[in-house]
């Protein structure tokens, strides 16, 4: 059997973490087998599904690498998204499917074979059913009374004008089992279910219909998504065995939770994907990241280029336990990241991070020669892209800012000014502005007036930068250059003092 899988998000939103994640599992697990990936968009939402949400999950998905091999593709999006498809099984989008009327032909199918059926109640009719059954502490569903109507019975229900749904028939006895790769054997008890919806008054299929008709026409081999749609495989198994349809292969993944325990959601941080594009992380590490929420090697190894992670990939090692998303240890890993980018490879990447984010403007004056100088210089220091204007932008000041704590800390010592001032005096005379003449200087600055090196350089730091942290000291005024290392002395006695 060759292996085909499908990434099937609902564009009701960005793409989200957890998403990304399922995403991520299905791209590994079909490379790894030389089989197909597809990129499928379930938007029968009709309310809540919008273009510019097909628009960010493609873009996130790309930049993320997980290129599908079926699927849409963004032709234009100047004012409506327009797209294209690649591949022989589409539709692509569940509602030009339906336009097509596919789910239709099979709902029609079921319902001449008295394996499903017309039902005209209300949602209010239907809601008293289960108000009714749970004041009778039964299970709250629908009780099947339109089941076995006459078409006399539905002549005079149309009479009325009420529209009519498609319910599938389910049996009321037994049980429903699935064979989950992960999860092992998952067994469902039919009395839990009622005849549930497979056909809206709209016209639109239920996301459990259309899931399984498409399932089916695009050949899906094995269905690995998250564990939140253990509760949709029963309706779906059923769907299978009405139509006569061999299931997939099934592995829910498990659920990622904050480090309080509870679903991921926007107060443990950002939760979609362009987030963290936008705040500075590479895409290869968040794809490490995300891999290791869930799955891991026996030797519990942590970093991983892409080929190595489609040849290690296995679901027989996901594990059913909730993964908890750590964002100091994705933070780690994007600096381990940066610092496996070539030095004189990073200032190109951050400036294109810079254009493609809109952050354009936190370098706007820069001069590109010299910022490029300070990054490779300064690269160890880094985690995120968006740490870097706040690290470096001084350098390209025209005045100081000065932190209150560097101030507090520093400034206010009692040795403080005259450091300042002696340096500012002295710095005019003296030839050798090099990070190693300037080293030279500041240590025979503290012999002269009887001072640790660290009562000469602190203040130093603060007056020129405003920061008690930042670049090596003597490397940083080099760069600065004589006339302005002078002039920030000078500007920080004015203001400070």
């Amino acid at each position: 059997m060759s292996v085909r899988v499908r990434f099937a998000p609902s564009p009701t939103g960005y793409l989200h973490i957890g998403g990304a994640r399922t995403a991520l599992y299905n791209w590994l697990f079909a490379r790894q087998k030389k089989g197909t990936f597809i990129l499928r968009i379930e938007d029968t939402d009709e309310a809540r599904s919008t273009d510019e949400s097909v628009g960010a999950i493609l873009e996130s998905m790309k930049w993320l690498g997980l290129d599908w091999d079926e699927g849409p593709e963004i032709q234009s999006r100047n004012t409506k998204l327009e797209t294209r498809s690649k591949g022989s099984f589409g539709p692509y989008f569940q509602m030009e499917a339906n336009e097509r009327g596919i789910y239709k032909k099979y709902a029609e199918k079921l319902v001449s074979e008295g394996r499903a059926y017309k039902c005209y109640c209300t949602p209010g009719e239907v809601d008293e059913m289960r108000k009714k059954a749970q004041a009778e502490k039964k299970v709250p569903k629908y009780d099947g009374r339109c089941r076995e109507l006459t078409a006399e019975q539905r002549k005079i229900k149309e009479a009325e004008g009420r529209k009519a749904v498609v319910r599938l028939k389910v049996p009321s006895e037994g049980k429903i089992a699935v064979d989950d790769v992960i999860r092992g054997r998952v067994e469902f008890d039919n009395s839990m279910l009622d005849d549930f919806v497979i056909i809206k008054a709209s016209g639109v299929p239920t996301y459990n219909f259309a899931v399984v008709i498409d399932d089916v026409r695009m050949k899906i081999s094995h269905v690995i998504r998250g564990d939140d749609h253990l509760s949709n495989t029963p309706k779906q198994m059923h769907i299978y065995d009405a139509l006569g349809w061999r299931a997939p292969v099934f592995a829910h993944i498990s659920m990622i939770l904050g480090a309080d325990g509870a679903r991921l959601s926007k107060r443990h941080g950002h939760t979609s994907v362009l987030e963290y594009k936008a705040d500075g992380y590479l895409p290869e590490a968040l794809v490490n990241y995300l891999a290791l929420l869930g799955w891991s090697t026996e030797d519990s190894q942590q970093l991983f280029g892409k080929d190595e992670l489609v040849s290690k990939f296995s679901l027989e090692r996901c594990v059913p336990n909730a993964a908890v998303f750590d964002p100091k240890k994705l933070e780690w890993m994007n600096g381990e990241y940066m610092r496996k980018i070539e030095p004189s490879k990073l200032p190109d990447a951050f400036y294109k991070w810079a254009e493609e984010t809109g952050s354009g403007d936190k370098v706007k004056g820069w001069d590109r020669a010299l910022a490029s100088k300070i990054i490779e210089m300064e690269r160890e220091k880094f985690r995120l892209f968006s740490e870097v204007p706040g690290l470096i932008d001084f350098f390209f000041a025209d005045s100081v800012e000065y932190k209150p704590e560097a101030v507090d800390k520093t400034l206010k010592a009692p040795t403080a000014k005259v450091v300042i001032e002696e340096s500012a005096k002295k710095l005019k005379e003296h030839d050798d502005f090099s990070a190693e003449g300037l080293e030279k200087f500041a240590r025979g600055l503290a012999a002269e007036k009887g001072l640790g090196t660290g009562k000469v350089f602190h203040p130093i730091r603060v007056a020129i930068s405003g920061k008690t942290t930042g670049p090596s000291l003597f490397h940083m005024m080099e760069i600065l250059g004589k006339d302005k290392v002078i002039a920030r002395l000078e500007e920080c006695l004015k203001k400070c003092f």
